[in-house]
Parts: structure tokens; C-alpha cells; sequence
């Protein structure tokens, strides 16, 4: 057993009171959950272009595996499909394929453009969405639009090459392949009637004018495991399928058998997941032994060669099904993937009805009295799209790196190249991905964000997998966390304390196992950072990239134009907010052992230290009322980087309270805190305000003062610098009249405000931080304005927006931020939507109209979506903002 799976069955789910736990679903959850996920939307929808499956010299991934290889050429590490499953050791999939009868290839996975193809780089171009999914998976629905046109896969990857970083993207509605509503409208539900029994419905609606016809075939296969030479491992097994009395049966040594059963009229066909040598390599075809390689069933349905097994058996098989629907009408197929050899009858409707019937009760519990239904329909498609984008993700990289023994050498390049670091990381879960198809691998920084959403609907899952990023297979032996798989060595930031403590309070605070689990292991990470980021020792910390790529004038992971450091506001504020996130856990855990109030004390203590390191080495620019990174020259010189941009609000984040009540239940904390306060005013100082309310006394501990903090909100609330009618921008709109230049001798390096796509190059790909709407740093920010509220309840009005006249407390501000990103997918007074942009189907179609997208990032200025089309990721979070918002603000 890879051990990878260690964690699984450590963890007891927290009783909450949540009124989730009382319905099917819950109960579900709170039986045995593991069970009932077993089987899950874990298959990715793109596994060509991934890290993984690039064994080029040079790590270029896009065009070692591309989109073209894909129907023809087995994976090494993971599978993908149109809107599929898969046992969660990913061994057995299924998916969909579609034919339209026009198309030169079966439409077998999402379509889209490499990094190199788009002129904002790798995007999906495609129309699908999740629109339902339940934490056991036990009720899911997807829905994807299929053109009756000939798909212009040319078209797109030409279109987009010849257009620049200033022109728009061209998109598959732009091509006109949906004119006249020639389109197949194909949505898939799964009902589970048990834990390995999933019963499938497909609708296919014809929204053309004309009858039309249409090639439905729903797969299943083994993922190729058996042709790597790997002897000494489980994943060396071979299944092997067959037809019986019209039904697929898949036997597998370690899955068991399963059956794929269907409603009568279609044929099976099979082949194996195997590469077709002879088309990707121009090999010798073995006349003594017949082959059917993966691609054997697409040239099979379009071009009916012989190429299918005429012994109906092999490791991978199709159900054929043609259909000609008139215009407007539905043809609906059944089918059941189970363990017994159940059929599509009446077991198959109670379970399709009940199942619903589940999600439905599970979502109402959630849903707080009142909820509009426009917010309802965004939330449950928020929690949906992070259901959906669970992922088996399987990456042993010392076996990546040294090669199969059936397969040639790695290039030797790449022993120095890649992750080549991180021999230890051995991945094979079902992890929580920012989306299915630009990014189907996970980032510990999204993650940690996922997770505080998903904790509302599965919290136990959420708990699993913050644990399972520190797991010694996972953590590096130095103790840093691994970023994301294009460079596990990257610098993201520290917020895997603040999730952790947010999923435990938002279960109900009782899992102090959890707790003491995920603070062991954060206290070595938390050392890393202290060591390896804070090269001068002076408690101001470099960091580099962390997360916020393009935001500034220079690459901060790449080498200095000069000789020196880049002593960054953000990694500051990050490890400040770090240190106060651990000051919580401790205090936690103090309450029930006595022991970590010395840990406590020491993170209060070194909180101070970075927070009077902030103010005394210039970071703070008094003049300006802001925070921006210093360049610290080698001659002693320091130089202010004057670009305002979120990298200068983050410092905000960093902010707790102390209540006289927390006190008194920790002496020994307490007892230091105050020797601190007497002995070491000049850091205590800095840090610590109090606030009188009533006969009350509450302390603040914070990196910004209160008087700094609120200089700091007359810019982020400025309609003309960080404010905008969809949430606060990641840079200031000031930028665009003036913008910043950074000049050292003759290196010149500018910043500009840029709210959509970047048409800088600095980091490549689509990665924008100069302008739009992000949600991550927007829930952090909305979460502070709360903390400083609860200090100062009503007695501290801020002017918001800036300049309006109009004085709100913090609390209502919070809200009203939360209000603009929550209206992004709300439709406004004009009935559109902010997140479709200047697509006018979506908001003049209805069928179009609710079929709402989670983009990666929205346009600073209209609230488009940007970026990649379906990482609800931490969008997802939008959920939690609707369920935080106070009922009047609803």
C-alpha cells in the first residue's frame, strides 16, 4: 500500500450541531464516509501538458504531451475525461465521448490552447459546468455544450496565436459555431443507490432548428498501470473487460469486478488503453500480435475501420449509442456502474429520485432563513465546482525523475532540473484542485482556501487534507510545504495556520486533535521560514514570489537587477499573520493542556519582533500613508518600491484579540504577556492597544495600528485607487495615470494599472495581479475589517468609499465588500451578469443565464471573469461570503 493513504481512517468528524449532520447526507458523512467517497469525480478533465507527463529535455510540457497525443496515447500518471468518475485509487474510470458527425476526432476531453497558443496564455475553450455535487458524491450533476458545427479546433489555437496581449481572447462563442443555437445541450447525473453503485441518466437536448444527430458513448477503462516495467508494485496489476448479455464487466485484481449496464440498443466496442505506437512514433506494427490501441474505438465510430477487438474484450470499452433528436426535444439514455449486475429499472429510479431528493434537504440546511434565490443558486454552485474538482492526483517524483524500466532514460537534464529537490514527495490521494483543466494538480495556497470553504460542507475532508500537505511524504525534510507541481520549490504564502484554524472553528472548535496534529507539524514549517526568508536575521522577510506573480515592478523569484534583497511588505505581513495564526492555536490547545501557553508566548513575543521590524526599517511610508517592499542595497542603500498594490493592504490581515475572559483562563500567558509589556515596551508598544467598552477591556493585537489603519483605509476604500464596484482591486487604479518606474543605474522597470489580462510578460501565461479583483486577498482583508470591528464594535466610523461623506462602522463595511464580489454573479439592474463580461449570449439566452462560471480572477472595471474559466478554487469562497453576511446585508 503506497503510503500515501496513512491518513485515511485517523480522523473522527467533530459532532458541530450543524444542522447538515441531521439530514441523509450528513448521516452519510458521519457512517462512513470513506466509503461512500470512494468512488468521485477524481478524473481531471486534461491530463495532456502536465508536469507529469513531460519527460523532455528541457520541462517543456505543453508541447511534449499535447492536446493532439491525447486520444492515442496512454498516460503514466493519471487519466482524464469529459465529465467522469473513478474509484479514488483511480484504477477504473468513466467518462463521456460525443460524436457530432462532423468532427475529424471523438470528443473525449476538454478542448484548449497551451500556454504558448493563447495570446493570454493556456485557456479552456469550452462551455461546461458542475452544477450539483454532495460531499459523498452521492448526487452530482454536469452539463456541457456540444456544437452540431464542426469544432474549430484550428480556428481557435490560430485566431489566438495572431492576436496580442492587448486584444481580447477569442472564444468558441466568437467563432459562430453556436449560431442558430446548433448545439447539443448534454447534462449527466449520477445517483448513488450505494457506495459502489451509480445510477446515470444523460439527457442530450437538440437546441438547434433541425433534427440532428448525434454519437453518445460512455467509457470505461482500466488506467494503464501494467506497461512501465514496474515488477515490484501493486501498480504493475492488469484488469481486463469483457461483454456479457450486453453489459460491460470489468475485473480488476485489487478493485474487484464491476459492471457497466446500459438501456438496451447500444453496441460494445473495445480496445485497450494502450499508445498506438504506430501513429505517435512511427513504429513497426507487431503482425503476430493484433493491436487495439486507445484510439482504436474514435477511428472505429468515424472512420469504421476494423480497428475495435473482435473478441469484445480489452481494458478499455465504449457503449454505442446513435440518436437522432427533433429540434427542441430530449433523448435521455440509463445506465448503472455497480458492483452486482443490477440493471436500469426500478431500483435505478428510487435511487435517482432520493438522491436529489438528499442534496436538496442537505443544501436547505445549510442555506441561513432567507436567502435570496439568486444567492441560494450561487453558493450551492460554489460548493458544487469544489466538489467537482476533487482529484486523484498520483506523482511519485523520484520515480519521475529516474524514469520506468520499460521506458527509455530521462534526458540527464533532467536530474538538475524540476522538482528534482523534492525526491521524497510520493502523491497518490484524491486532493482538492483549483480546476479540472488549466490547473489539475494541487497549490497548497489554494488549498488552504478551499478547505475553509469545503469545512461547511465536509468539514472531516477539509481537515484530511490540510494534514495531508504536512505529511513527511508531502513536506519537504526542511519543512517547507510544496507550492504546486510546474515548481513544488516555489514560495507561496504561509496561510496553512489561518485555514486550519478557520475549518476548526467553522466544525464547531472541538477537534483538538486536529489542532495539536496540523501544530506540530507547522511549527517545523514555520522554523523554514525563519531561517531560509530572512536572509539578514532582522525579522523582515523576502519570500519572493509568494503568490502574488506580476504584481510588482521586477520578478521578486528571480535574481535582483542589483546586488542586495527585496525586503518585501507582504512576506512580512504574511509571517506576521503566521505568528499570530499559531498564537491562536496554542492559546486553543491551552485550555486543554497547560503546556502550549509557552508557545503561545512564544509567538506573541515574535510577533512583536517582525511588527517593530515593519516600522522601524521603512516599510511603513509615512507620507504616503502606506506599506511598499524596500530594496535593500548591497552599499546600504534602501530603496522604497512605491507601487501601491495589495502587496501594501496585506499587512492589515495580521490582527487578533485579546479578551479579558482569554486571559484569565491562561495565567501562565497572561503572566508573560504582562512581564513583556513591562520589560520590553519599546517591541510590546507596537503591538499592543486596548479599548474600553462598558465596564470591558479588550486588547488588539495588531500590525497596524489603529491610526495607521486607518490611513491605510482612506486609500483601499478610494473608488479612484483600490475600491470597485466588484471588490477591491490588486492594484491601485492610481497607477493608470502615473504609473510607477523603478530605475536602478540603468535598469528601468514599470508598473501600470492593468484590471484584465496582463500584456506584461513577466511571468508568462495569464497570471495577472496589476488590476483585477482576486478573491483570496479580498476575504483575508474583509476577515481583518471584522477582527478590528469586534475591537472597536460601534465606536469607530470610517469614511467609506472615500471622499462619500458617508461614515459606516467596520463591521458594515466588511459587508458591503463582501456585497460587490458576492454581485459578480448576481444579475444587476439591467438583469446581466458581471462575471459574463461582454458575452451577451450569457445574459440574453436563458438557458445560458445561470450557468455561472468561477473564474480565477474578475476585471477590476466590469467584473468579468478572467483567467481560468473554472477554478472555483478559491472562488469557491464566495459561498462563505454569503454565509457569513449578516442577515441584513443579505
Amino acid at each position: 500500500m503506497d503510503r500515501s493513504h496513512a491518513v485515511t481512517g485517523e480522523l473522527k468528524q467533530s459532532p458541530s450541531g450543524n444542522a447538515t449532520r441531521q439530514t441523509a447526507e450528513g448521516r452519510r458523512l458521519s457512517a462512513d464516509a470513506h466509503a461512500w467517497r470512494r468512488w468521485g469525480p477524481y478524473l481531471a478533465e486534461r491530463a495532456w501538458g502536465t508536469v507529469r507527463e513531460d519527460y523532455s529535455e528541457h520541462g517543456n510540457a505543453w508541447e511534449y504531451f499535447p492536446h493532439d497525443h491525447a486520444r492515442s496515447r496512454s498516460f503514466r500518471w493519471n487519466e482524464d475525461g469529459l465529465g467522469g468518475i473513478s474509484d479514488d485509487r483511480q484504477f477504473l474510470c468513466f467518462a463521456w465521448s460525443f460524436w457530432n458527425g462532423r468532427d475529424p476526432i471523438l470528443k473525449e476531453r476538454i478542448f484548449g490552447l497551451t500556454g504558448n497558443e493563447g495570446n493570454h496564455g493556456e485557456d479552456a475553450k469550452e462551455y461546461w459546468w458542475y452544477l450539483d455535487n454532495t460531499p459523498t458524491h452521492s448526487f452530482m450533476k454536469w452539463r456541457y455544450w456540444y456544437p452540431q458545427r464542426e469544432f474549430p479546433y484550428s480556428d481557435l489555437v490560430e485566431q489566438n496565436r495572431n492576436r496580442g496581449k492587448h486584444e481580447p481572447e477569442y472564444e468558441l462563442v466568437d467563432t459562430g459555431t453556436f449560431d442558430d443555437d446548433r448545439y447539443w445541450d448534454i447534462e449527466a447525473t449520477y445517483a448513488k443507490a450505494a457506495e459502489e453503485d451509480s445510477c446515470i441518466q444523460l439527457r442530450v437536448t437538440n437546441r438547434g432548428p433541425d433534427s440532428a444527430e448525434i454519437d453518445v458513448l460512455p467509457t470505461i477503462w482500466f488506467r494503464n498501470t501494467w506497461s512501465w516495467g514496474l515488477d515490484d508494485t501493486e501498480y504493475n496489476f492488469q484488469g481486463r473487460m469483457s461483454e456479457t448479455g450486453g453489459r460491460i464487466v470489468a475485473e480488476h485484481p485489487l478493485l474487484g469486478r464491476m459492471y457497466l449496464t446500459g438501456e438496451a440498443g447500444g453496441r460494445a466496442l473495445f480496445c485497450d488503453n494502450v499508445s498506438n505506437a504506430v501513429k505517435l512514433f512511427g513504429e513497426r506494427p507487431n503482425d503476430n500480435e493484433p493491436s487495439y490501441p486507445k484510439d482504436a474505438i474514435n477511428d472505429h465510430v468515424i472512420h469504421r475501420t476494423n480497428t475495435v477487438n473482435p473478441a469484445q474484450e480489452g481494458t478499455k470499452a465504449s457503449l454505442w449509442h446513435h440518436l437522432v433528436v427533433a429540434p427542441g426535444e430530449t433523448a435521455e439514455i440509463r445506465f448503472r456502474l455497480s458492483r452486482e449486475d443490477l440493471g436500469v429499472g426500478d431500483t435505478w429510479n428510487k435511487a435517482m429520485k432520493d438522491r436529489e431528493g438528499d442534496a436538496d434537504e442537505f443544501y436547505r440546511a445549510l442555506t441561513p432563513a432567507g436567502l435570496e434565490a439568486e444567492q441560494t443558486m450561487v453558493m450551492r454552485q460554489a460548493f458544487a465546482g469544489m466538489l467537482w474538482s476533487k482529484q486523484y492526483f498520483y506523482y511519485d517524483v523520484d520515480r519521475w525523475l529516474e524514469g520506468d524500466p520499460a521506458g527509455p532514460p530521462p534526458p540527464a537534464a533532467r536530474k538538475n532540473g524540476r522538482n528534482a529537490e523534492w525526491r521524497h514527495l510520493n502523491n497518490a490521494d484524491v486532493i482538492s484542485m483549483p480546476d479540472t483543466w488549466e490547473y489539475p494538480w494541487y497549490a497548497t495556497w489554494d488549498l488552504a482556501f478551499h478547505c475553509v470553504a469545503l469545512a461547511h460542507v465536509d468539514a472531516d475532508f477539509a481537515k484530511r487534507q490540510l494534514l495531508l500537505i504536512c505529511r513527511e511524504w508531502y513536506m519537504h525534510p526542511n519543512g517547507q510545504l510544496p507550492a504546486y507541481e510546474w515548481a513544488f520549490g516555489d514560495v507561496n504564502p504561509p496561510v496553512h495556520a489561518w485555514a486550519a484554524l478557520r475549518v476548526f472553528e467553522i466544525d464547531g472548535g472541538h477537534d483538538f486533535a486536529f489542532l495539536e496534529r496540523v501544530l506540530h507539524k507547522l511549527l517545523l514549517n514555520f522554523t523554514w521560514w525563519v531561517n531560509r526568508k530572512d536572509a539578514a536575521g532582522n525579522n523582515v522577510f523576502e519570500g519572493g514570489f509568494l503568490g502574488l506573480d506580476n504584481i510588482g515592478p521586477i520578478d521578486r523569484s528571480a535574481q535582483l537587477p542589483v546586488e542586495g534583497v527585496l525586503e518585501q511588505a507582504d512576506g512580512t505581513a504574511w509571517m506576521a499573520m503566521y505568528c499570530l495564526n499559531l498564537l491562536e492555536i496554542s492559546m486553543v490547545l491551552s485550555g486543554h493542556d497547560d503546556t502550549y501557553e509557552d508557545l503561545a508566548s512564544k509567538f506573541y513575543e515574535h510577533f512583536a519582533y517582525i511588527a517593530t521590524a515593519v516600522n522601524d526599517r521603512g516599510l511603513w511610508n509615512e507620507e504616503d500613508g502606506f506599506y511598499y517592499d524596500v530594496l535593500h542595497h548591497r552599499t546600504g542603500e534602501r530603496q522604497s518600491v512605491k507601487a501601491r498594490s495589495m502587496v501594501g493592504l496585506l499587512p492589515l490581515a495580521a490582527t487578533t484579540t485579546l479578551g479579558a475572559t482569554t486571559l484569565a483562563k491562561l495565567p501562565k500567558f497572561a503572566a508573560n504577556l504582562r512581564w513583556f509589556e513591562k520589560h520590553k515596551p519599546q517591541f510590546a508598544s507596537y503591538i499592543m492597544h486596548t479599548h474600553t467598552m462598558g465596564e470591558h477591556e479588550s486588547r488588539l493585537l495588531a500590525l497596524v495600528s489603529p491610526e495607521r489603519m486607518v490611513r491605510l483605509l482612506q486609500r483601499m476604500l478610494d473608488e479612484n485607487e483600490f475600491l470597485s464596484l466588484h471588490g477591491l482591486r490588486a492594484l491601485s487604479k492610481s497607477h493608470a495615470d502615473h504609473p510607477f518606474e523603478l530605475r536602478i543605474g540603468d535598469f528601468v522597470a514599470s508598473v501600470d494599472y492593468e484590471p484584465a489580462e496582463s500584456t506584461s510578460g513577466l511571468f508568462g501565461g495569464n497570471s495577472n495581479w496589476r488590476g483585477p479583483v482576486w478573491f483570496p486577498v479580498n476575504y483575508l482583508l474583509i476577515e481583518s475589517l471584522q477582527r478590528y470591528a469586534r475591537f472597536f464594535s460601534e465606536d469607530m466610523k470610517v469614511e467609506h468609499p472615500s471622499g462619500s461623506g458617508d461614515f459606516q462602522t467596520l463591521g458594515d463595511i466588511a459587508d458591503d465588500l463582501s456585497a460587490r464580489l458576492v454581485a459578480l454573479f448576481l444579475e444587476d439592474v439591467n438583469g446581466r451578469r458581471p462575471v459574463h463580461g461582454s458575452a451577451n449570449k450569457f445574459d440574453t439566452d436563458p438557458t445560458w443565464h445561470s450557468m455561472l462560471p468561477f473564474h480565477e480572477y474578475f476585471h477590476g472595471e466590469t467584473g468579468a471573469g478572467l483567467g481560468a474559466s473554472h477554478q472555483t478554487g478559491w472562488t469557491g469562497l464566495v459561498a462563505n461570503l454569503i454565509l457569513n453576511m449578516r442577515a441584513s446585508r443579505r
